[in-house]
Order: structure tokens, then sequence, then C-alpha cells
């Protein structure tokens, strides 16, 4: 055995003095990307994110393929786990540069509950989650919770790191949203070595779990591992940089894969009113007040705010062309303060009722017309003819007034009058004269003679009849006496 150590020995001298072999490089393997070179952007769920429209607005000028335009690109949500080796390859200044590249990929998504929600998985030979979907709700406490990760020791069981994320980071109860909300499940998994455990196994179980796998690869990272542990299409989910010293620039791409273009901000929505994004590159058109959307969904029409009778309008109820309305009142009433009740009008009081003898009010807010005594209302409901002049008074007549109809009248008089020439007066009729006058004179003297016979003959009895009364005065007398 010790004849051959010097043989040993000057062949591990010529091995530690060669240099290394030739290593293909990135670029000369298939199926990844390295920074600046990746192809069409993809998005959870490979899709491919559609191209900027010319005139877009971009944001990281300098940048191949640079951010969208703040406005025209908002992350959609996700259930978006990061897995870190931390084993003793990566040194501690590369480590801080990887927690960099975390944070500034979190700058650019949406965090919220309803929005994207993230863990961290740490590991090494061990697993550790650092935190899960549901622990943090906003950027800050989550940029926080980052900074203070710390490597964990030798060993890249980037196997049983994939596993762990799978049983325990992307349930329901560490935060994850179930099947029925559509939320895509996303790892980005970041490693600069070899897997010491068999990847292929578990990453299809992961993918066929509905996880999606981006494996980024720095410096000596094994690129066919990388190639296993990613979903399909490799040359969208896997990516390479040399050093940890620009990973950080990959945050950039990952917005671009998470990104969903917003038509409303685009002005590609055709929505005609308003276009409202409903995130993940989703929108649907609202219309103005006033306006319904039509079944085309796009275009708005006038709401007839009257047929809907939620207008309030007591009486009448106008639409506008502006799709609003205004209320009016019946005629003979005003429209109240509040625009909508309404009040009836005096119009007798005001004067404009055009009656030419009598104005009365309804209850309605409406008047009629009515005449004076001995008049009739005309056709017109407004104005009077005379129909009774006895009525009126002014007919003249002394005793009595007769109405012929047709506006006209006689005058008569009492019983034992007359009516006189002017047709109107009246005169006593002299009726002993007449009678006189009209007599026959020998009649009258019988008369007298009659009336002077009966004058005697009252005169003989009463002279009797005091006789009598003496004599009985008398014989009274001579009786109380005896």
């Amino acid at each position: 055995m010790l004849r051959y150590l010097p043989g040993l020995l000057l062949l591990l001298w010529q091995l530690l003095l060669l240099p290394p072999p030739a290593v293909p490089g990135p670029l000369d393997r298939p199926g990844f990307l390295r920074l600046g070179t990746r192809g069409p952007g993809g998005s959870p769920g490979r899709r491919p994110a559609p191209a900027a429209p010319t005139g877009t607005p971009y944001s990281g000028a300098g940048q191949h393929g640079g951010a969208r335009g703040a406005g025209v690109c908002k992350s959609m949500p996700l259930d978006l786990v990061f897995i870190i080796d931390s084993s003793r390859s990566v040194r501690p200044l590369e480590f801080t540069k990887v927690k960099t590249f975390v944070s500034r990929v979190i700058d650019t998504l949406d965090i919220g509950p309803a929005d994207t929600r993230v863990a961290v998985v740490n590991y090494a030979s061990t697993v550790k989650i650092e935190f899960h979907l549901q622990t943090h709700s906003d950027k800050q406490s989550l940029k926080q919770a980052v900074a203070r990760i710390t490597p964990l020791s030798t060993g890249t069981m980037s196997g049983l790191a994939i596993q762990t994320a799978m049983d325990e980071a992307f349930t329901v109860e560490a935060g994850a949203r179930g099947p029925a909300s559509n939320i895509p499940k996303v790892a980005i998994i970041v490693t600069d070595g070899r897997p010491q455990d068999q990847v292929n196994e578990v990453a299809a179980r992961a993918q066929a779990s509905g996880i999606e796998l981006y494996a980024v690869g720095v410096d000596r990272a094994d690129m066919e591992s990388l190639r296993m542990m990613a979903s399909e299409p490799l040359d969208e989910h896997v990516f390479y940089v040399e050093t940890y010293g620009v990973i950080e620039k990959l945050s950039s791409r990952f917005q671009e894969t998470f990104c969903a273009l917003d038509p409303c901000a685009l002005g590609t929505h055709q929505c005609q009113h308003v276009c409202v994004s409903d995130g993940e590159g989703k929108h649907h058109c609202e219309c103005s007040q006033g306006y319904s959307l039509n079944a085309d969904k796009k275009t708005c029409s006038v709401i007839n705010k009257c047929a809907l009778n939620t207008h309030g309008c007591e009486h009448i109820c106008v639409n506008d062309r502006t799709g609003s309305y205004h209320c009016e009142c019946y005629e003979g009433y005003t429209l109240n303060e509040d625009r909508k009740t309404c009040s009836a009008q005096d119009q007798c009081a005001l004067g404009t009722h055009d009656c030419q003898h009598i104005c009365v009010n309804d209850r309605a807010g409406s008047h009629h017309c009515e005449c004076y005594e001995g008049y009739t209302l005309n056709e017109d409901k407004k104005t009077c003819s005379v129909r009774n002049q006895c009525a009126l008074g002014s007919h003249g007549c002394q005793h009595i007034c007769v109405n012929d109809g047709a506006a006209s009248y006689h005058c008569d008089c009492y019983t034992g009058y007359t009516l006189n020439e002017d047709k109107k007066t009246c005169s006593a009729i002299a009726e002993a004269r007449t009678l006189i006058s009209t007599e026959d004179a020998c009649a009258c003297e019988a008369t007298l003679a009659f009336q002077d016979k009966v004058s005697s003959y009252l005169q003989r009895l009463n002279t009797k009849l005091d006789d009598i009364l003496e004599k009985l005065a008398a014989n009274e007398y001579g009786q109380i006496h005896r």
C-alpha cells in the first residue's frame, strides 16, 4: 500500500493544478431562461400575458420588457409560497440578496386577504415554515417578517421542502383559499445547489394538486433538477442568474408574470360610460346615473324613471334627456319647494279665472264660473246671459212683474187697481162713483123712502120701550113700601 502512495499523491497534485473541465454555459442548456433572455411572459395557470399595445406606459425603463405602467398592470390574487434554500453554500450576504428578491416581488403585488397572500418556507437539511399565508395581510409586516429570516444549516433537501409546502403551507387551515375561489397556487423555489433528495416525484405530485412551480437557479444550481421541479412550459417557469448579486432584478420578471393587464386603463374596454376593473385582467361596464346597461353589456340607455314609479312626483313625472326627470303639477296647482308635491292654486283670488260674474274654487285645485241670480251660464262656461228680469228687480213694475221668458216681461196691478198708461204704475178704481153714475134714479128714490120709513118705525119703537120701562120701575117701588 505504501508503495502506491507517491503515485497517488502525484495524481492528486496534477488534478489540483488542472483547470476545471469546461461546463456548458446556462444559455447552452435547453429548457430554462437566463436573466434578460426570457421569452413571452407567462402567468399563473400557464396563460401567456398579452403583449403591451403601442403607447402603453412603462416603468423601469432600460429593463428588457419592463414592468407594465402603473394603472395598466394589476397583479392578480395569488396564494404564493416562497421556498428558499438557506444551506451553508448560501453565504450570509447572498442570503440577504435572496430576502431582498422576495421583498421586491412582494412590492409588485397587491397584498391583502382578498388579494395575494404570501408564505415563506425556509429549508436546508431541515424545513421550517417561517410564516403561513394567513399570518400577514399587508406589505409592511410581510417585509419585516422576511427581513427576520435566518439561514438554517447544511444540506439541500429540496424535495422535502416542496412536500412540506404542499402538506402544510398550501392548506385551508394555513390560509390557502379553496378550489371554489379559483385563486392560483404558486410556489417559487430558489436554490444554488443540487438537491440531496428526490424532487421529480414530489414536484409532479405538487403540480397534480394544482400548485404551479417556478424554479430559480443561482450560480452552481443543477439545471436538470430545476427542470424537474418546474411546471410546463419550462421556458416560462425556469429562471437562472449567475450570481446572487443580480437575483433581485428577477422581481420585475415576476411582476410581468403575475401581471393582469387592465383594459380600463388601456382604453380597450369598449364601455360606453364607465369601465370597472375586476382584477386578473377582467372588467365589466357600468352606466352613469340615469342610464341602464344594455344586453350587450357595453352600451347604455336612458332609464325611464317615470315608468319605474320611483320618482316620488305627486302629480306628473317628466323624463329629461339626461336620464333624469322632473316633477310637474296639474293645472291649478303649483310645485312645492320639495320639487315633488303640489299645492292647489286659488285662481279665483289670483284673478286669472275669466269668469264674468262669480268664480268658485273647487277642492281639486280648479274652479268653475257661476252667474248672478236671473242670469244663466253660457256654453263657454264663463260668460252669463239674462234669464229672468223680474228676479233682477230692475223691471220698474209698481205692483207685479210677470216674466214672459226670453228676457222679456210685463207689469200687472193688484186687485182694485188698474195699470196706468206707462205700463208700470197702478191707480185705485173709483167703484162707488161708478155705481151711482150707472144706477136707475127711481130705484134710488125708493131706497131713500124705505130708509125714511124704517127710521120712523124705529123712533116709535123706542118711545114705547121707554114707557114700559117707567111702569115697571113704579110697580117695583110700590111693592117695596107696603
